[in-house]
Protein backbone atom coordinates (compact mmCIF):
# COMPACT_ATOMS: atom_id res chain seq x y z
CA UNK A 1 0.00 0.00 0.00
CA UNK A 2 2.99 2.52 0.82
CA UNK A 3 4.51 1.97 -2.29
CA UNK A 4 1.58 2.12 -4.54
CA UNK A 5 1.10 5.51 -2.51
CA UNK A 6 4.36 6.19 -3.19
CA UNK A 7 4.10 5.80 -7.30
CA UNK A 8 0.18 7.70 -6.86
CA UNK A 9 2.27 10.81 -5.43
CA UNK A 10 4.66 10.78 -8.29
CA UNK A 11 2.76 10.44 -10.82
CA UNK A 12 0.54 13.59 -9.57
CA UNK A 13 -0.30 16.23 -12.12
CA UNK A 14 1.70 19.44 -12.41
CA UNK A 15 -2.38 21.02 -12.15
CA UNK A 16 -2.81 19.29 -9.03
CA UNK A 17 0.31 19.93 -7.40
CA UNK A 18 -0.12 23.67 -8.53
CA UNK A 19 -3.57 23.80 -6.99
CA UNK A 20 -2.82 21.81 -4.31
CA UNK A 21 0.78 21.68 -3.12
CA UNK A 22 2.45 23.77 0.19
CA UNK A 23 5.58 23.93 -1.73
CA UNK A 24 6.67 27.68 -1.78
CA UNK A 25 7.30 27.58 -5.42
CA UNK A 26 3.24 26.12 -6.67
CA UNK A 27 2.03 28.73 -3.41
CA UNK A 28 4.08 31.74 -4.86
CA UNK A 29 3.13 30.67 -8.64
CA UNK A 30 -0.98 30.14 -7.18
CA UNK A 31 -0.45 33.82 -5.94
CA UNK A 32 1.03 35.35 -9.14
CA UNK A 33 -1.59 33.25 -11.41
CA UNK A 34 -4.18 35.14 -8.67
CA UNK A 35 -3.27 38.66 -9.27
CA UNK A 36 -2.95 38.19 -13.12
CA UNK A 37 -6.87 37.13 -13.17
CA UNK A 38 -7.85 40.56 -10.94
CA UNK A 39 -5.57 42.30 -12.92
CA UNK A 40 -6.91 41.09 -16.41
CA UNK A 41 -10.70 41.37 -14.94
CA UNK A 42 -9.93 44.65 -14.17
CA UNK A 43 -8.28 45.59 -17.30
CA UNK A 44 -11.40 44.34 -19.19
CA UNK A 45 -13.85 45.72 -16.81
CA UNK A 46 -12.65 49.12 -17.30
CA UNK A 47 -12.34 48.57 -21.73
CA UNK A 48 -16.23 47.86 -21.85
CA UNK A 49 -16.83 50.64 -19.68
CA UNK A 50 -14.69 53.35 -21.31
CA UNK A 51 -14.49 51.91 -25.05
CA UNK A 52 -10.76 52.65 -25.45
CA UNK A 53 -7.00 51.46 -24.44
CA UNK A 54 -5.42 52.49 -22.78
CA UNK A 55 -8.47 53.39 -20.32
CA UNK A 56 -6.44 54.82 -17.67
CA UNK A 57 -3.18 57.36 -17.59
CA UNK A 58 -0.96 58.71 -15.15
CA UNK A 59 -0.25 63.05 -15.61
CA UNK A 60 3.48 62.87 -15.69
CA UNK A 61 3.75 66.84 -16.44
CA UNK A 62 2.72 70.17 -14.69
CA UNK A 63 1.10 71.49 -18.63
CA UNK A 64 -2.10 71.15 -17.25
CA UNK A 65 -1.68 72.36 -13.94
CA UNK A 66 -4.32 73.24 -11.62
CA UNK A 67 -6.88 71.50 -13.88
CA UNK A 68 -4.70 68.53 -13.43
CA UNK A 69 -1.71 67.45 -11.47
CA UNK A 70 1.57 65.46 -11.59
CA UNK A 71 0.37 62.02 -10.53
CA UNK A 72 -3.39 62.26 -11.44
CA UNK A 73 -4.66 59.04 -12.40
CA UNK A 74 -6.78 60.21 -15.57
CA UNK A 75 -9.48 58.01 -16.77
CA UNK A 76 -10.06 57.74 -20.68
CA UNK A 77 -13.00 56.77 -22.55
CA UNK A 78 -13.66 57.11 -26.66
CA UNK A 79 -14.01 60.21 -28.38
CA UNK A 80 -17.79 59.82 -28.91
CA UNK A 81 -18.26 58.29 -25.61
CA UNK A 82 -20.81 60.34 -23.00
CA UNK A 83 -21.73 62.70 -25.10
CA UNK A 84 -19.63 64.12 -28.03
CA UNK A 85 -15.73 65.60 -28.09
CA UNK A 86 -16.30 68.98 -27.70
CA UNK A 87 -13.82 71.56 -28.45
CA UNK A 88 -12.92 74.72 -26.63
CA UNK A 89 -14.20 77.01 -29.35
CA UNK A 90 -16.96 74.85 -30.04
CA UNK A 91 -18.30 75.05 -26.06
CA UNK A 92 -17.67 79.25 -25.76
CA UNK A 93 -21.67 79.64 -26.00
CA UNK A 94 -22.76 76.68 -23.52
CA UNK A 95 -19.66 77.51 -21.17
CA UNK A 96 -19.20 73.13 -21.33
CA UNK A 97 -15.57 72.16 -20.13
CA UNK A 98 -13.93 69.05 -18.32
CA UNK A 99 -11.27 70.10 -16.16
CA UNK A 100 -12.36 73.85 -15.95
CA UNK A 101 -12.34 75.00 -12.54
CA UNK A 102 -9.05 77.11 -13.21
CA UNK A 103 -8.65 79.37 -15.79
CA UNK A 104 -5.40 78.98 -17.83
CA UNK A 105 -2.30 80.73 -17.56
CA UNK A 106 -3.52 83.85 -19.34
CA UNK A 107 -6.36 84.12 -17.08
CA UNK A 108 -8.93 82.95 -19.28
CA UNK A 109 -11.74 80.26 -18.28
CA UNK A 110 -10.86 77.38 -20.21
CA UNK A 111 -14.01 74.83 -22.08
CA UNK A 112 -14.13 72.02 -24.12
CA UNK A 113 -12.77 68.28 -23.61
CA UNK A 114 -9.32 67.53 -22.19
CA UNK A 115 -7.90 64.73 -25.30
CA UNK A 116 -5.68 61.86 -24.63
CA UNK A 117 -3.84 61.57 -28.19
CA UNK A 118 -0.22 59.83 -29.65
CA UNK A 119 1.50 63.29 -31.22
CA UNK A 120 1.82 62.42 -34.90
CA UNK A 121 0.41 58.94 -34.19
CA UNK A 122 3.83 57.79 -32.60
CA UNK A 123 3.41 55.14 -30.28
CA UNK A 124 7.05 55.04 -29.47
CA UNK A 125 6.07 58.29 -26.83
CA UNK A 126 3.76 58.43 -24.13
CA UNK A 127 0.55 60.27 -25.13
CA UNK A 128 -0.15 64.09 -24.53
CA UNK A 129 -2.96 65.30 -22.17
CA UNK A 130 -4.18 68.44 -23.58
CA UNK A 131 -7.47 70.27 -24.15
CA UNK A 132 -8.52 70.55 -27.43
CA UNK A 133 -8.78 74.01 -28.32
CA UNK A 134 -10.58 73.79 -32.25
CA UNK A 135 -10.57 71.96 -35.08
CA UNK A 136 -8.31 72.78 -38.22
CA UNK A 137 -9.48 72.15 -41.40
CA UNK A 138 -7.44 73.92 -44.97
CA UNK A 139 -8.93 71.53 -47.04
CA UNK A 140 -5.98 69.32 -47.28
CA UNK A 141 -5.22 68.56 -43.64
CA UNK A 142 -7.51 68.61 -40.60
CA UNK A 143 -6.98 68.03 -37.38
CA UNK A 144 -7.27 69.35 -33.75
CA UNK A 145 -5.04 72.32 -32.40
CA UNK A 146 -4.25 71.56 -28.78
CA UNK A 147 -2.92 73.32 -25.75
CA UNK A 148 -1.89 72.60 -22.07
CA UNK A 149 -3.51 75.02 -19.63
CA UNK A 150 -0.38 76.12 -17.92
CA UNK A 151 1.89 76.41 -21.37
CA UNK A 152 2.24 79.65 -23.05
CA UNK A 153 1.55 78.13 -26.42
CA UNK A 154 -0.31 75.38 -28.52
CA UNK A 155 1.42 72.28 -29.12
CA UNK A 156 1.36 72.76 -32.89
CA UNK A 157 4.21 75.51 -32.95
CA UNK A 158 6.34 72.96 -30.57
CA UNK A 159 7.74 69.55 -31.20
CA UNK A 160 9.17 66.66 -29.32
CA UNK A 161 12.43 64.73 -29.59
CA UNK A 162 11.99 61.52 -31.83
CA UNK A 163 8.94 62.75 -33.54
CA UNK A 164 9.52 66.32 -34.54
CA UNK A 165 7.23 69.47 -34.97
CA UNK A 166 3.55 68.21 -33.58
CA UNK A 167 1.17 68.29 -36.38
CA UNK A 168 -2.81 69.26 -35.83
CA UNK A 169 -3.97 65.78 -34.35
CA UNK A 170 -6.27 63.54 -36.62
CA UNK A 171 -9.15 61.72 -35.39
CA UNK A 172 -7.19 58.70 -35.49
CA UNK A 173 -4.85 59.65 -33.45
CA UNK A 174 -6.80 60.61 -30.27
CA UNK A 175 -6.72 57.71 -27.65
CA UNK A 176 -9.75 59.25 -25.62
CA UNK A 177 -10.90 61.78 -23.75
CA UNK A 178 -10.65 62.94 -20.18
CA UNK A 179 -13.57 61.73 -18.13
CA UNK A 180 -12.48 62.28 -14.31
CA UNK A 181 -9.22 62.01 -12.27
CA UNK A 182 -7.91 60.68 -8.83
CA UNK A 183 -5.41 62.86 -7.22
CA UNK A 184 -2.04 60.93 -6.44
CA UNK A 185 -3.19 57.24 -7.41
CA UNK A 186 -1.16 57.89 -11.01
CA UNK A 187 2.23 57.68 -8.79
CA UNK A 188 1.92 54.25 -8.77
CA UNK A 189 1.66 53.85 -12.96
CA UNK A 190 4.49 56.23 -13.15
CA UNK A 191 6.61 53.83 -10.81
CA UNK A 192 5.02 50.61 -12.52
CA UNK A 193 8.62 48.70 -12.14
CA UNK A 194 9.65 49.49 -8.36
CA UNK A 195 5.74 49.18 -7.51
CA UNK A 196 5.64 45.58 -9.45
CA UNK A 197 9.45 44.48 -7.46
CA UNK A 198 7.75 45.36 -4.57
CA UNK A 199 4.78 43.23 -4.89
CA UNK A 200 6.79 40.45 -5.87
CA UNK A 201 9.52 41.13 -3.08
CA UNK A 202 6.51 41.00 -0.38
CA UNK A 203 4.77 37.75 -2.21
CA UNK A 204 8.20 35.97 -1.56
CA UNK A 205 8.78 37.30 1.40
CA UNK A 206 4.87 36.13 3.14
CA UNK A 207 5.54 32.62 0.77
CA UNK A 208 9.14 32.08 2.98
CA UNK A 209 7.38 33.22 6.38
CA UNK A 210 4.77 30.05 5.89
CA UNK A 211 6.80 27.94 5.13
CA UNK A 212 9.08 28.40 7.70
CA UNK A 213 6.21 28.30 9.96
CA UNK A 214 5.18 25.27 8.51
CA UNK A 215 8.45 23.80 9.31
CA UNK A 216 8.69 24.50 12.64
CA UNK A 217 5.13 23.50 13.27
CA UNK A 218 6.19 19.77 12.06
CA UNK A 219 9.48 19.79 13.64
Amino acid sequence: MKKAKSGSKQNESVLQRFLNSDEPVFSFARDAAWIAVVVGSVALLLFLFSGTWPAVVAVESESMVPNMNVGDLVFVVAPDRYGELMTWNESLSTGYGKFNEYPDNSGNPVYGDVIIYRPNGVDSVHPIIHRALTWYDDGTYAGYITKGDNNQYIDQVGGISGVGQILPVKEEWVVGKALFSIPLIGYAPLHIFEFAVLIIALMIVHELYLSSREKKKNE
